[in-house]
C-alpha cells in the first residue's frame, strides 16, 4: 500500500503556477503561453510552406512547421491517447508514483502544445479510468489533487489559445471541487474552435455506452422516438463524445507502455481508428515519439472495411 505521505510530499508540478487567475481576470494578449504560437508546414516532399494556423489564441500565429515527413493533409483530425506507464516510468527511476503523474502531466502539456502547432482538430485523453477508482485511496486523493492543479494552472492557456476543453466520464464521483472547475473550465472555453481537449476522468467505454441506450429507451418510452429511428448516428448523439461535433470518431489512437489492449476506452468510437502502440511509457512519449505516430498513421491505407481496387 501507498503512504499518503508519499504523495503529499510530492505534490508539485513544475512550470505550473500554484495559484489561478480567476476566468473574469483572464487577459488573453501578452502573457507567454506553454504553447507555441507560430505554425509553419511542410509538403509531401519534405519542403516547408506557409499554412494558416487554426482559429482561436491571441492571432499571433501565423504558420506551422511540422516535422520532416510529415503532411498536414493526411494528418488525422482526431487523436486519443492511453496515457499509460507513468507508475513504471517512476519506478525505473526509483521515484514514488506521485512523481511518475507529475512528469505524466508536463508530457501531456507537451502533446497539447504540439496538437496545436501541428493542426489536430481534436485530442482526447484517458486521464483516469472508472476503474482506477480502486487503486490505493492515498494515490486517488493525489490524482484528484492533481487535476485541480492542473485545471488551475493553465485555464489562462486554454483560453487564450483558443482551446476549448470537454471533460467525459462520470463527473458524480469526482470531488465536488474538480466537479465545479470543471464546469467553469467548460464554459469559459466552450466558444474556441482552434482544439477540443476532451478529458476522460472517471470514465468507462461500457458505461458510457449503456448511459447512452437508457437515454434512447427513455424517449421511446415517452413516446419522442420509435423504434425504427434508433440508428448508429442516433446512438453516437447520446454518448459523451458528442461533445466533438464533426470529429467524434479518433483518426489515430495512442497507447504508450507497450500494453496492447483497449482498456474500456471508447469502445463505441474506435470502430475503424488506426491502433498506435508505443513502447516508451508515457512521461518519455515526446515530440520525437508524436511526430512517429503520425508518420506511421500517414502510412496507412484506410479501407473501413471496404476492398480497394489496384
Amino acid at each position: 500500500m501507498i503512504g499518503a505521505q508519499q504523495f503529499r510530499t510530492h505534490f508539485f508540478v513544475p512550470n505550473l503556477p500554484n495559484s489561478i487567475t480567476r476566468p473574469a481576470a483572464i487577459r488573453v494578449a501578452s502573457p507567454p503561453s506553454i504553447l507555441g504560437t507560430r505554425i509553419t508546414a511542410v509538403s509531401a516532399a519534405g519542403a516547408p510552406i506557409a499554412i494558416p494556423c487554426g482559429e482561436g489564441g491571441d492571432g499571433g500565429c501565423k504558420t506551422l512547421l511540422l516535422p520532416l515527413g510529415l503532411c498536414r493533409e493526411a494528418l488525422p483530425k482526431h487523436v486519443a491517447v492511453i496515457m499509460d506507464g507513468n507508475g513504471r516510468w517512476a519506478a525505473s527511476k526509483g521515484m514514488p508514483a506521485a512523481a511518475g503523474h507529475e512528469a505524466g502531466c508536463r508530457a501531456l502539456q507537451g502533446m497539447v502544445k504540439l496538437s496545436c502547432k501541428w493542426g489536430i482538430r481534436v485530442l482526447t485523453v484517458f486521464a483516469f479510468s472508472s476503474e482506477n477508482w480502486h487503486r490505493p485511496k492515498p494515490e486517488v486523493d493525489f490524482l484528484m489533487m492533481l487535476f485541480e492543479n492542473v485545471f488551475k494552472s493553465l485555464s489562462g492557456d486554454f483560453l487564450r489559445e483558443g482551446i476549448r476543453i470537454c471533460i467525459i466520464g462520470d463527473s458524480s464521483k469526482l470531488p465536488k471541487s474538480l466537479q465545479n472547475m470543471a464546469t467553469e473550465l467548460e464554459e469559459i472555453t466552450r466558444n474556441n474552435s482552434r482544439l477540443e481537449l476532451i478529458i476522460a476522468l472517471s470514465y468507462s467505454g461500457r458505461t458510457d455506452i449503456v448511459q447512452a441506450c437508457q437515454k434512447i429507451a427513455q424517449k421511446v418510452k415517452n413516446g419522442i422516438l420509435k423504434p425504427e429511428d434508433i440508428t448508429e448516428s442516433r446512438v453516437a448523439q447520446e454518448l459523451d463524445t458528442s461533445c466533438a461535433a464533426g470529429y467524434a470518431y479518433p483518426d489515430l489512437l495512442i497507447r504508450t507502455s507497450g500494453e496492447l489492449r483497449l482498456s474500456n476506452f471508447l469502445l463505441w468510437e474506435l470502430a475503424y481508428t488506426e491502433l498506435y502502440f508505443a513502447q516508451s511509457h508515457w512521461p518519455d512519449f515526446g515530440e520525437d515519439e508524436y511526430a512517429e505516430a503520425l508518420l506511421a498513421f500517414q502510412k496507412r491505407q484506410r479501407r473501413f472495411g471496404l476492398r480497394t481496387t489496384s
